[in-house]
């Protein structure tokens, strides 16, 4: 569904899977392994359960793309899987396990989330349709900017300072100088 000329978006499911955990610390290992384009709500719903492990539809989230974001969507395009990024909460008081956040195809936006270290960042690969709704929107909207040189201060560079420091302090001699044995 269309929101502006600027910005276009998409409900998209995200599938995350739970399996036992590898070590004491940790029970559940907790994957993003797939993403459903146009899916309806869901809230945790079980997909499918196969011993100990199981799938669920965790969220249906808005996936909205920028006209002013399509730098990164070229970045995730070129690579060698385009992704999308599912941001987790760990909801301790919480009735589910893991809060679906956010879900974006901007590989920044999922690094800026991923440096903060409160959240979990899980990388989806795209589907195909995916992949074509992107590029389209990014064919689109996307605008080379024109790198502008910044230009040097016209400040003087000639002027001698004498290595004295700051010129309000007084001092006779060099603060740069090495530090003077004490003889007693």
């Amino acid at each position: 569904m269309a929101k502006a000329a600027s910005q276009i978006e998409m409900p998209v499911g995200v599938i995350v899977r739970k399996t036992p955990g590898v070590t004491r610390w940790a029970k559940w290992n907790w994957r993003a392994i797939a993403a459903l384009p146009g899916a309806g709500p869901a809230n945790w719903q079980e997909l499918r359960r196969e011993g100990d492990a199981v799938e669920y539809h965790a969220a249906t989230l808005p996936l909205t793309l920028w006209a002013d974001e399509t730098e990164a969507y070229r970045v995730n395009l070129a690579d060698g899987q385009p992704s999308l990024y599912l941001v987790l909460r760990d909801e301790l008081d919480g009735d589910t396990p893991l809060n679906p956040v956010l879900v974006t195809a901007s590989p920044f936006e999922g690094q800026d989330y991923a440096d903060t270290g409160e959240e979990i960042v899980e990388k989806i690969p795209m589907t195909e349709g995916l992949i074509a709704w992107l590029r389209d929107f990014t064919l689109q909207h996307h605008k080379d900017e024109v790198f502008v040189k910044r230009r040097r201060d016209r400040k003087r560079i000639d002027l001698v300072e004498d290595g004295k420091g700051d010129a309000r302090i007084r001092q006779e001699s060099d603060v740069y100088r090495a530090p003077r044995r004490i003889v007693q």
